[in-house]
């Protein structure tokens, strides 16, 4: 679902963390014209839509514990290994392509597994001081992009390796090359891929320099030197570059992703002594937001300000914007809302209290039709068969909140006949692919979700490193 996904050599905090939602498919167009979508959408008859909300209904009816696979390997699968890579850990990441699901663990350690054989193909680490902190699967040229650091690096700077799936898929995960060598991504430098707009944007700290890469074919396009520059936000078409702050303004410049042009440079005003939360950017709507302030939405082709009271917006931990609907979510204490550029709350979620409390939206997916939400969520307190450590996978409709199918220890059970099938064939699979864990014990703790919206299985990972396939 991660579009603007930014991976930097130390962690950061995820305070106002920005992310766009996938694009649903290549359009030769560039940006749609939301208007028309929205047109579009109104005048369709409301029995495609009734259509629609079962159809979403039936996808996720049924849908039970498949399998499970094992990120852990108790041998190591290279020698002499990281002994921290040799420890159970929570799976973080899950990334599915082609038939293949891949499980990051926050040791470092990522394996792929075969949804057609039901075993773990490999590891991805190709060398035994290996750290892998992120996936990307770059669609554009079916590969998988990792980003790692080194012991021997002292672990100080990112390394980027593409493989194709292929290649995966037989086994060679050290078939791939390096990307970005040339670039010295040491904290607090990044690497940022932006699906939407087919770039990848690297920060090298060392000499200030932001540069842009095409997603494509990993070819150079420009780059950026400016000390002054303290943040870069990708949006649809456009990067917004936010300046040093001064004692009563931020200097912003709008430039066109595809060449750097700027487009547009404006002083936008702040009140004095306080700190920015935010300042954030989609199309041509600027948001910013000031401590204890009004949230301010600005169209940056008129200059036209609204505000919204600081009561009813607060400071969000997490944004996920939906360019296809001209909508956003944000996260905070638990609870997912929706919103539009007017600062119109357009949506509450019913029977949606997030699980975790962070912004940790590797728990979340947002379907690339943008109009479903599944997320791992606390039970019903009147789900008496729940137990207290399980929570369920929630599927809810973005623009009504209406929660339309969940999974849960009451309905989430294998029927009879499958759990025989599999255990019929288990001993024929180099890894185990028989479920040992309840449901319940499945839906606890999970710490990664992802959506494969081709096979309509939902992949969960959890905090012993097991990995489960929900299907129906």
């Amino acid at each position: 679902m991660e579009v603007g996904r930014r991976i930097s050599a130390s962690p950061r905090p995820c305070s106002g963390r920005r992310i766009l939602a996938k694009k649903k498919r290549a359009r030769s167009d560039g940006i749609v014209n939301s208007v028309k979508k929205l047109q579009r959408r109104e005048i369709s008859s409301k029995r495609d839509r009734v259509f629609g909300l079962s159809n979403a209904q039936e996808r996720f009816r049924n849908m039970h514990l498949k399998e499970e696979y094992d990120t852990h390997d108790p041998k190591g699968h290279s020698s002499p290994i990281l002994s921290f890579l040799m420890k159970r850990t929570r799976v973080i990441e899950i990334v599915a392509a082609r038939d293949i699901v891949f499980a990051l663990a926050h040791s470092g350690v990522c394996a792929a597994f075969s949804r057609e054989k039901n075993e773990r193909i490999c590891f991805l680490n190709v060398s035994p001081d290996e750290v892998i902190r992120s996936l990307f699967y770059n669609k554009n040229n079916d590969s998988l992009i990792t980003v790692s650091v080194y012991a021997s690096d002292n672990f100080s700077s990112l390394k980027c390796r593409s493989t194709r799936i292929e290649y995966i898929r037989r086994g060679q995960p050290d078939a791939g090359f390096a990307l970005f060598e040339s670039e010295s991504l040491k904290w607090p430098g990044f690497v940022e891929f932006d699906d939407v707009n087919g770039k990848v944007l690297t920060y090298s700290a060392q000499d200030s320099i932001y540069k842009v890469f095409d997603l494509k074919n990993y070819t150079m396009l420009y780059s950026i030197s400016d000390k002054h520059v303290q943040e870069i936000k990708i949006s649809p078409g456009i990067m917004l570059l936010i300046f040093n702050r001064a004692s009563s303004h931020v200097p912003l410049k709008i430039l066109s992703i595809e060449d750097g042009t700027v487009l547009k440079a404006f002083n936008h005003l702040l009140h004095r002594n306080k700190k920015v939360d935010f300042i954030e950017q989609f199309n041509e709507k600027l948001l910013v937001k000031q401590e204890n302030e009004n949230l301010q939405i600005l169209d940056v082709r008129n200059a036209e300000l609204m505000e919204v009271s600081r009561t009813e917006f607060m400071t969000p931990s997490a944004f996920i914007f939906l360019y296809e609907n001209q909508l956003f979510l944000t996260f905070r204490n638990r609870n997912v809302a929706v919103w539009n550029f007017r600062g119109e709350l357009v949506t509450s979620f019913e029977d949606h209290l997030l699980w975790h409390p962070d912004c940790n939206t590797n728990n979340i997916y947002i379907t690339s039709d943008q109009d479903l939400i599944i997320s791992y969520c606390k039970a019903d307190s009147d789900d008496h068969w729940m137990e207290a450590n399980a929570g369920s996978i929630h599927v809810s409709n973005i623009l009504t909140g209406k929660c339309l199918a969940k999974i849960n220890a009451g309905n989430g059970s294998p029927k009879v006949d499958e759990c025989d099938s599999s255990a019929g064939s288990s001993s024929n699979r180099s890894n185990s692919s028989l479920v040992r864990s309840t449901v319940a014990g499945a839906l606890e703790d999970i710490t990664a979700l992802f959506y494969d919206e081709e096979r309509n299985e939902i992949y969960t990972g959890n905090r012993h490193g097991l990995v489960h396939v929900w299907s129906n």
